[in-house]
């Protein structure tokens, strides 16, 4: 099972076109983690690792729900939604992952992923810096996320369940992603989640923070 909570690394836009994307379920609400726990035993779960992640700030913008802009350990990380699986999966293409303080070149690169317009005159943009633009900017929230993952695999399909806070409000989660498009069907199944509507990050921080 790849190491999904490893510590991130510096990269580049060009390098992170030739990542093959992985399509995405997931799932956010209350009583999720009890539901996935009775149904992945019998899935033949196989446990992975569980990491209280450091706080990660989202840069959520009311004209896109496909720009993934966050702060993760100190780097500038992008991912877009490039498309939708014939089965209605979330597809996320990363766009690079940069460290602060950020060129820039990048810093409108992330901006015009967010559809936004921001005058900044600096060559380079610190952590603060781009954490009072956002709460300035009319278009933008800032949202602080604190996640408690747990990884497991059924049948090599990557899932997980969590805890997440979006601004300190708690919600549980859930998720598999994958390559194999019938394999994440079958594991969505199994882990009792599939009649749940599929809500990414960015979906879940507007309702919490009002903005849908």
């Amino acid at each position: 099972m790849d190491d999904l909570y490893a510590k991130p690394g510096v990269v580049s836009i060009e390098d992170a076109a030739k990542i093959r994307p992985r399509a995405e379920f997931r799932v956010f609400g209350h009583e999720i983690i009890k539901t996935v726990q009775e149904g992945m035993w019998g899935a033949g779960a196989i446990l992975g690792m569980a990491r209280k992640m450091p706080m990660e700030l989202y840069l959520i913008s009311v004209h896109t729900d496909a720009a993934n802009v966050k702060v993760r350990e100190g780097l500038l990380d992008i991912k877009i939604k490039i498309g939708e699986t014939p089965e209605g999966y979330d597809i996320f293409q990363p766009r690079g992952r940069f460290r602060f303080p950020v060129g820039k070149t990048d810093l409108t690169t992330a901006l015009l992923h967010l559809n936004v317009k921001v005058d900044f005159s600096r060559e380079t943009c610190t952590l603060p810096d781009m954490t009072e633009m956002a709460r300035s900017h009319p278009d933008l929230v800032p949202v602080m996320v604190e996640k408690m993952r747990y990884g497991f695999t059924v049948d090599g399909i990557i899932c997980e369940y969590a805890q997440v806070r979006f601004n300190g409000a708690l919600l549980e989660s859930a998720c598999c992603e994958s390559e194999d498009y019938v394999g994440m069907h079958k594991a969505i199944k199994a882990l009792g989640i599939a009649a749940m509507p599929n809500t990414n990050y960015l979906k879940a921080a507007k309702r919490v923070v009002g903005m849908v």
